[in-house]
């Protein structure tokens, strides 16, 4: 049955093959190459977006982290030593 199958399977495609007719359509150079670059430029707008998708949990990430005060840089005095002026960093 399996060989069977198979032989039925090969003879249908080669009569669906053999017998198409051509298509009579061809794409010249200067519309093949627009044709690759808007499918480019498809391509690359789809990865762009995938790409966003996928870093916009690392970047709010990094930004909750940068927002958090660390216990450090709350605990420094903002005070200038005592008998210090602004003008004796010069």
């Amino acid at each position: 049955m399996q060989y069977k199958f198979k032989v039925l399977a090969a003879l249908a495609t080669a009569g669906l093959a053999f017998g198409a007719s051509p298509a009579l359509a061809y794409i010249g150079p200067g519309a093949g190459l627009s044709l690759l670059g808007a499918l480019w430029g498809v391509v690359a707008a789809v990865a762009a977006a995938l790409l966003f998708l996928l870093i916009w949990p690392l970047r709010r990430l990094m930004r909750r982290q940068r927002s958090v005060p660390r216990p450090a840089a709350a605990e420094r005095s903002t005070e200038r030593p005592q008998g210090s002026t602004p003008a004796q960093g010069r």
